[in-house]
């Protein structure tokens, strides 16, 4: 009974995320659209300030936990592969993809994450992959072109540019869905993803210098920050790898597609986004790509 109340809660909690991250990527896109913000002003402040928010939760509830990670090599690694390597490269290349294109483009992209997690698999199984993964694997790809190109294959309905870093985003997506399992047996998910934030921020920081940009949002600017913030990093991450540690990586990619539904739905009736039948039956196909890819590791598990 306990399993199965886990695995509901940890389905609950990865859906959960997924809703987060898709209404943060539409209000990214309005910061974008309407707000002349630019993701690489916008990101490391975020991660900087969800970072602080969470660090002091952590200094409250885990005080004697918070600085174990950095205090064994192995940890420090890991940690700092998940944390600037996955989910903070990850967070400047969706929001970028939003900003080159929309974010149901932005979140569809980034959910070819489990092909790649598949891919990985079979790399360290030392295998090649079977009938049912190859099928997976033509079913994201077809479903994508189907999407970037409104069924019009020969014109992209998306730029290149996106496309590169949406793709790029889904490989970051597949390092902190496969590397931090070590480190979430170990540590609270909140303090992972309390250094995880700050390291990103960090890093983007050095690189971009957005103190230096000039840039003054509007009120609306403001509570668009506050929403992602908040929605999309504090409580998106954290529900979303409090799921990945209940059900797994696989189960919890599968529930994650309410991300790239919401985003979609917000997307045409908010911001009027284009959304065909092509399209429609590309989200499907990238569905039952994750469906598929789940099922198979249910049954290898």
């Amino acid at each position: 009974m306990n399993a199965r109340r886990n695995a509901a809660l940890g389905a609950i909690l990865s859906a959960g995320g997924g809703i987060c991250w898709g209404l943060s990527g539409s209000m990214g896109q309005y910061l974008f659209d309407y707000e002349g913000m630019d993701s690489r002003w916008l990101v490391p402040i975020r991660l900087g300030l969800a970072g602080v928010i969470l660090f002091f939760y952590c200094l409250l509830r885990y005080r004697k936990e918070l600085f174990r990670p950095w205090k064994t090599r192995i940890d420090r690694r890991d940690l700092l592969i998940y944390g600037i390597l996955g989910i903070s490269c990850c967070q400047f290349l969706y929001f970028l993809t939003i900003q080159l294109s929309t974010a149901g483009v932005g979140t569809i992209l980034q959910d070819l994450s489990p092909v790649m997690i598949l891919l990985v698999t079979c790399v360290a199984e030392k295998r090649r992959p079977g009938a049912l993964e190859i099928i997976s694997i033509l079913l994201a790809l077809v479903g994508v072109i189907l999407i970037t190109t409104h069924g019009n294959i020969g014109h992209l309905s998306v730029p290149v540019s996106a496309i590169v870093t949406g793709t790029l985003c889904a490989g970051c997506v597949t390092v902190y869905n496969v590397e931090p399992k070590r480190l979430l047996d170990e540590y609270p998910v909140t303090i992972l993803q309390a250094w995880a934030f700050l390291l990103g921020s960090a890093c983007l920081s050095a690189l971009f210098h957005p103190w230096t940009w000039g840039y003054r949002p509007t009120a609306m600017g403001y509570f668009g920050i506050a929403f992602v913030v908040i929605v999309g990093n504090v409580i998106a991450f954290t529900s979303y790898m409090a799921g990945v540690r209940m059900i797994g990586p696989n189960k919890a990619i599968l529930y994650g597609f309410s991300e790239p539904i919401t985003a979609a739905i917000v997307g045409i009736f908010v911001f009027r986004n284009v959304f065909t039948v092509f399209d429609g039956i590309g989200f499907g196909m990238v569905f039952l790509m994750m469906y598929l890819i789940s099922k198979k590791s249910e049954r290898s598990a």
